[in-house]
């Protein structure tokens, strides 16, 4: 199992980034695939989980309207596109899904969100 996160970088606030999480190693349609992220001296939160299908999506309140989640089930990927970002967005964001009752993370991918 794989999961190989990218689209981090520095952004100023206002800005947008998408990031892409490539999936290998399983039945990637099968499976609901999340985002969490984890700022410094956070614990790890929940940012966007998706449907297998993609038809049903669920947000944490901090990102809802500024987030969105979406999956291409034909290329094994989920996508995180954030809009409006604030510097509160800054954190390491990490690709999840949970497998026979496990999760598994990717490597993560630096967001920083800063003038």
């Amino acid at each position: 199992v794989q999961l190989v996160e990218s689209g981090g970088g520095l952004v100023q606030p206002g800005g947008s980034l998408r990031l892409s999480c490539a999936a290998s190693g399983f039945t990637f349609s099968n499976y609901y695939m999340s985002w969490y992220r984890q700022a410094p001296g956070k614990e790890r939160e929940l940012v966007a989980r998706i449907s297998n299908t993609g038809r049903s999506t669920n947000y944490a309140d901090t990102v809802m309207g500024r987030f969105t989640i979406s999956r291409d089930n034909t290329k094994n990927t989920v996508y995180l596109q954030m809009n409006s970002l604030k510097p509160e967005d800054t954190a390491i964001y990490y690709c999840n899904v949970l497998l026979f009752g496990t999760p598994r993370w990717g490597q993560g991918t630096q967001v920083t969100v800063s003038s």
